[in-house]
């Protein structure tokens, strides 16, 4: 029975969550619908050394997606980006009207595109400002949202853009599993060389995984520092020379790799003791327990119980046959009679710990007097050292692109900047991204679920608010008014006929599942013409319920006929389920009425407490949870 009762409560949940879920969506509709947009306008800022891209018309001149075959090493496998690109404006958490962004529309896909510089960026000397925004509209479980700028090169290809493009700098988000970070990288030009090397920032800042827009900045100083912003708030900043792995400058000295260690180097600190000798009485042969000789056999002990013994409520199936299936054997259940005694079965004396066990005898340790201290090769000149004193003057940058590879669609990127002026940045910042995150912001608060106060009553309650909260309620409701007028309590709380219909419709279509299907086994003919005699007993007793309620309604009904002739009046119908409960209540005479309603009243009283009064309280007064458990199993 209270399997039956969770059922009941899962279907009673089930039926009202596709309602409230279309209500909240409504109410968010309306409430997003209230939040002015302002409207994009594209900049009239010009930079004369910088690139800005707002993905306006004509977009499709500059960027070029790339459908080139992807290079991996060390595998036979083979990518191409095939991933397709748009430019489009968000779907979600749209913060302005008519912004249009480029946007990665294929999940699980490889994506690649660029654009040419139509002026290179050569920021020798110069401060470097790279700016753009990220919208993940999917959200980021695993893939890239990064930029790259890529190297002056009269030779690139849009079309043949790959992941071997030699590149500037990398910057941007990327995530996935517990890898989350905003790369910044460089590749660094060996002056000795001639060879690039990736350099790559430690401790890298934690990209932020949000559906509302944000902007990343990385400025690079021609002092060799740098910044990193996110939303315009510095989150790491340092020097190229001392924050990167590898380092931009190799060691001065090396170990020479020509050294070796003397064969007569002691480099261990402690050693056993020569001079110590094991004691006499040292036994390395003593157990470490020994039968504990003190013990006796406690007086309750069973020795000729067996641990266990065969089920006695099992039964063999009535398809079993003994020729083909062998000769039944009941499963085995502990023995009852041992649960409440010390023990069964033979008994043996316990173990103990040994007092005089020592183990192996071991010479303690000693300084070694020997001991030179740990071995190192000398150090020689670093044939590769270089020092490059200007890191921040980096190559100079042709293009710019992006080449990711994403679990997730709708990736949005907009308002880029590449160029040298912080101001530019800044400004362009202020006409779109300062405009529409605070809105984006208001837009996603709204749409979080609001903490109301507690309801006063079970007609204010939400299944999405508190779905253990929403049932219990409605099952005290129910059963409180039902125990009055059963009638009264299928109009009021309709909730609760429904899902236990349900249930019922469940338990037949089960039953025909098991008998349809031929022969089943015994437990599961057991269980089903059990299952159909409760069914059958509930419908009895609901038909009961039912009628009797009808007759009780009736009666009241003229009874109230005759009061209204006498000079009587009617009282203001209910307009909740706690003032359906109190006219539940009144419609029967008090000797009726379940006792804890009949002792929570004042003297005189005949219904439910007066309307108005908090629900809470009349709930914990008049209601007996446990009354209720021993009712429902």
């Amino acid at each position: 029975m209270k399997f039956t009762a969770a059922i009941t409560a899962a279907v009673l949940a089930f039926s009202v969550h596709a309602e409230e879920s279309s209500a909240a969506a409504e109410e968010s509709s309306t409430t997003s619908s209230s939040i002015e947009l302002p409207t994009f306008t594209p900049t009239t800022l010009k930079s004369s050394t910088g690139f800005i891209e707002q993905f306006t018309d004509g977009w499709e001149e500059r960027w070029k997606p790339s459908h080139a075959k992807k290079e991996t090493t060390g595998t036979d496998e083979e990518w191409a980006y095939v991933g397709e690109w748009a430019v489009e404006e968000p779907y979600v958490l749209k913060g302005m009207e008519g912004d249009k962004g480029l946007v990665v529309k294929d999940k699980a896909a490889h994506h690649a595109i660029s654009a040419k510089l139509p002026k290179k960026i050569d920021n020798t000397g110069k401060t470097l400002v790279v700016q753009y925004e990220v919208k993940l509209q999917k959200g980021l479980e695993c893939g890239g949202a990064y930029m790259k700028l890529l190297r002056e090169n009269k030779a690139l290809h849009q079309e043949e853009f790959s992941n071997t493009t030699p590149y500037v700098i990398m910057f941007g988000p990327d995530k996935c599993g517990s890898t989350n970070k905003v790369h910044f990288i460089f590749n660094h030009k060996n002056p000795k060389t001639g060879e690039y090397e990736e350099k790559h920032l430690d401790a890298a800042p934690i990209a932020t995984i949000a559906k509302t827009t944000e902007l990343y900045t990385l400025l690079v100083h021609p002092n060799n520092t740098f910044t990193i912003q996110k939303n315009h708030d510095t989150v790491r900043e340092g020097s190229l020379l001392d924050q990167f792995k590898p380092s931009v400058n190799p060691p001065e000295e090396i170990d020479d790799p020509d050294d070796t260690k003397p064969e007569d180097w002691v480099d261990e600190a402690r050693i056993p003791d020569p001079d110590a000798k094991k004691p006499e009485d040292w036994d390395e042969d003593a157990p470490y327990e020994i039968v504990d000789e003190e013990a006796t056999k406690p007086e309750d002990w069973l020795e000729e119980e067996p641990l266990t013994v065969p089920d006695p409520e099992a039964e063999k199936p009535e398809d079993w046959d003994d020729e083909e299936d062998g000769d039944w054997i009941p499963p085995t259940v502990p023995n009852p009679k041992c649960a409440d005694v010390s023990g069964c079965g033979p008994w043996t004396q316990p173990m103990k710990k040994n007092p005089d066990y020592k183990g192996k005898w071991t010479a303690p340790y000693i300084d070694n007097p020997a001991y030179k201290g740990p071995w190192a090769p000398r150090k020689i000149k670093n044939p590769d050292y270089f020092e490059d004193k200007t890191p921040a003057n980096f190559e100079p940058i042709g293009a710019l692109g992006f080449e990711i590879w994403t679990m997730q669609n709708d990736i949005m990127f907009d308002n880029i900047y590449v160029g040298h002026s912080i101001e530019e940045a800044n400004q362009l910042a202020a006409e779109t991204f300062d405009k529409k995150h605070p809105v984006e912001k208001a837009l996603e608060e709204a749409e979080k679920p609001k903490k109301d106060d507690k309801p006063k009553s079970p007609s204010e309650l939400r299944f999405l608010d508190d779905p253990v909260e929403y049932v219990k309620e409605k099952l005290d409701l129910f059963l409180t008014i039902a125990a009055n007028d059963p009638i009264q309590a299928m109009k009021f709380v309709p909730e609760v006929p429904t899902a236990i219909g349900g249930l019922l419709v469940t338990i037949v279509a089960l039953i025909g599942i098991f008998t349809a299907g031929g022969s089943a086994p015994a437990p599961v003919k057991k269980a089903a013409a059990d299952a159909k005699s409760k069914a059958t007993e509930a419908k009895d007793k609901a038909a009961e319920a039912v009628s009797t309620g009808a007759e009780n309604v009736k009666a009241e009904a003229n009874k109230r006929t005759k009061n209204q002739s006498s000079g009587g009046h009617c009282a203001t119908p209910p307009s909740s389920s706690a003032a359906a409960a109190s006219a539940a209540g009144a419609s029967l005479p008090s000797s009726s009425a379940p006792a804890p309603l009949r002792e929570s009243r004042p003297s005189g009283s005949t219904g439910a407490p007066a309307r108005g009064a908090p629900w809470e309280d009349w709930r914990t007064e008049v209601l007996d949870w446990e009354g209720l458990l021993r009712l429902l199993g």
